[in-house]
């Protein structure tokens, strides 16, 4: 049974709502990142309740990760790196929570994406049991991960994968690709959009993710697979901006981002140039089919996208207004 967690990359986007969701159903959790400001901030927007513990560490340092799991029955691992830094530091990260983990015998749910599934077919929407063939270098660092992350090594530790697609939400900072889109549309300036903005694309809305993925950990029986953390349907680009710009009243240009922008973009932002690869995601969308957790679990939560959107740039102008 959940009684109590540690959050790694705890004041992330999907940290965040994982936190939010633990609370609200009487979990203890225990928020652990770098920054002892951050975490005291995310404390306060969170109304700084009895619940919550901060702890500051470096989650690289494996005494760091178990002296702060001290009591906790799982760590959902949320954090993350940059993508220029990927190749290097995913791998030693997880290694780390992992030695952790296995050493206290507790539980982990790591937060994951789809880039190890890879392009796919025109088989829509994939399940868990689709295979894995990654093209691109972030699709086979990962797959490595949860290679690493599934070893027979760590026998002590019972572990789960949950993969979301793109995301979104209040949670969510600038540095995911939507975030910092939304977050130039709220503040009235000329916007840019990672990808095509004519093809439409599933997103999940991070309050609704958290729900499927702290439900997932309350189960025994979840452990040891993958699992699909499914959107809450498919949108376009232009269509995310049409919402975004009628709740901020304002309509600057937003201009979409391809191949050669990206590259050129990477010549000051290096993690701009990381991301040309996969542009692919924008142009052949996967889909995820969440079957899987409806047979073990039941109907999948889904806010609506405009309603998910419309809170979402709403919490941004919010915050803007209180700088």
């Amino acid at each position: 049974m959940l009684k109590k967690a540690l959050v790694l990359g705890a004041t992330g986007g999907t940290g965040t709502v994982i936190i939010a969701e633990l609370l609200r159903r009487g979990i203890e959790a225990v928020a652990f990142g770098r920054s002892l400001p951050k975490l005291e901030l995310l404390a306060a927007t969170l109304g700084n309740p009895v619940g919550l513990t901060l702890k500051t560490g470096d989650v690289f340092n494996e005494k760091d990760i178990s002296a702060a799991s001290l009591g906790v029955d799982t760590i959902f691992h949320s954090a993350s790196v940059p993508y220029n830094e990927m190749s290097t530091r995913l791998l030693p990260m997880g290694e780390a929570v992992m030695q952790a983990a296995n050493m206290l015998g507790i539980k982990v749910v790591a937060v994951d994406g789809i880039y190890p599934y890879g392009r796919r077919t025109n088989e829509q929407p994939i399940d868990e049991d689709y295979p894995k063939n990654p093209h691109t270098k972030k699709g086979k660092v990962k797959l490595e991960f949860e290679q690493m992350f599934f070893s027979t090594r760590w026998n002590r530790a019972q572990r789960m994968i949950v993969r979301l697609p793109d995301y979104f939400g209040p949670s969510a900072n600038e540095a995911s690709y939507l975030g910092s889109t939304l977050e130039s549309i709220a503040a009235g300036k000329p916007a840019l959009f990672v990808g095509n903005m004519k093809v439409a694309r599933e997103y999940v809305y991070l309050p609704d993710a958290a729900i499927m993925i702290v439900e997932l950990a309350s189960r025994d029986e979840a452990y040891g697979q993958n699992w699909n953390i499914p959107g809450g349907g498919i949108i376009s680009g232009r269509e995310i901006v049409h919402i975004a710009q009628r709740v901020s009243g304002k309509s600057k240009l937003v201009l979409p981002m391809g191949r050669i922008g990206l590259s050129l973009l990477g010549l000051f932002i290096p993690v701009m140039k990381e991301i040309v690869e996969m542009l692919y995601l924008t142009e052949e969308p996967v889909v995820l089919s969440g079957k899987k957790y409806e047979r073990l679990v039941g109907p999948i939560p889904t806010t609506s996208l405009e309603q998910g959107f419309t809170e979402t740039m709403q919490a941004i102008m919010s915050r803007k207004a209180n700088v």
